[in-house]
């Protein structure tokens, strides 16, 4: 039996009739939304093929990049250079028998270089017993060459192989992975689920971090709100500048200090964002129950400043920003564009 995992049912029966019946398929597709607990999922089906024992356990659980020491080493990895990574692809293995590909570098992706390391480990017979696990993380940022190279293992996996990848969106990846994996759906969580989620594992402000973790038990939990409401102030005046509400010297002082801090990505800043504009198009249609209820005062004055057009564009800048995270965009310039064009969108005066 699968233990330990909150959420997401069906999935969980799902893997849990493939271990009491043995027909698993060789490659799984965990897609969801981030923070529902996909590469979770996967290591708690690893402990259990794999028979772990409480060490063995550990040593699973050790590969979550979540924890403390996988956060530095990413950031660590995203001061080397391009060949210094290349030559040393990433790979976590505390477990020999359960590894895990992650995204490397600053820009986040799975490299050509891990899927050929993937290819070479793929060979190696387990320790012990008779299965070895990878984890593929993040399998929709990998480039084309990344796909196709894991391509060629995904048509002929060793029989001792057991293949995951997890991806937020299964179409963003070839049509010839997708065919050869069977796919598993996660979805978000219930507010009201969420909330006694948090609430059992004691965590502060499980209201509140319910309400921001948009259905996401791992963001919810691992949210900092004392961060949080830094980017949140930042992106509020943003909007009230992009919606004239404010000058555009207002918002000067901000992007300046978002342009200097070489530790914050523009997405933790782009996460903010999206809530924000979704909590004024709730607002603009008549819905009291928003995210960020505090502010809800400036929100409100904000989706009365502006219409749906702009609403539609800010969505689409935002969306656009995203996309283009992994061409490594100037944050300022971006975020400047963005308020620029949105605040010719607003009659002056």
């Amino acid at each position: 039996m699968i233990d330990n995992f909150y959420g997401n049912w069906t999935a969980v029966e799902t893997l849990t009739e493939m271990l009491a019946t043995g027909r698993i398929p060789q490659t799984i597709l965990l897609a969801g939304p981030g923070g529902v607990g996909k590469a979770t999922l996967v290591r708690r089906f690893a402990s259990v093929i794999l028979e772990a024992k409480p060490a063995d356990l550990a040593k699973i659980e050790q590969d979550d990049l979540f924890l403390p020491h996988n956060i530095e080493l990413l950031a660590e990895r995203e001061k080397l250079p391009s060949d210094k990574r290349s030559d040393d692809p990433l790979m976590l293995s505390s477990h020999a028998d359960f590894v895990t590909f992650a995204p490397d570098g600053p820009l986040r992706q799975v490299s050509i270089q891990q899927m050929r390391l993937l290819k070479d480990q793929a060979r190696l017979q387990p320790s012990r017993g008779k299965r070895r696990v990878f984890l593929i993380d993040q399998i929709d940022r990998a480039n084309e060459q990344a796909a196709n190279s894991l391509l060629k293992v995904l048509e002929e996996p060793p029989d001792h192989l057991l293949i995951f990848m997890t991806a937020e969106n299964a179409y963003d990846l070839l049509p010839t992975i997708r065919s050869r994996s069977v796919s598993i759906r996660l979805n978000r969580l219930a507010e009201p689920e969420l909330e006694a989620f948090l609430s059992a594992r004691g965590l502060d402000q499980p209201t509140r971090r319910a309400r921001l973790g948009n259905g996401s038990p791992g963001a919810a939990a691992s949210i900092d709100l004392e961060a949080f409401d830094r980017r949140r102030a930042a992106m509020l005046n943003l909007l009230e500048v992009a919606s004239r509400r404010a000058p555009f010297g207002a918002w000067l002082k901000n992007v300046e200090s978002i342009t200097a801090s070489k530790s914050e990505k523009l997405d933790s800043y782009l996460e903010v964002l999206f809530l924000l504009l979704e909590d004024i198009l709730m607002l603009a249609h008549g819905f009291q129950e928003i995210r960020n209820p505090d502010i809800a005062r400036q929100l409100r004055a904000i989706a009365d400043a502006v219409g749906f057009p702009w609403l539609r564009r800010a969505v689409h800048l935002t969306d656009e920003m995203a996309r283009l995270l992994r061409r490594n965009i100037q944050k300022g310039i971006a975020l400047d564009a963005f308020a620029i064009e949105l605040r010719d969108m607003v009659p002056a005066g």
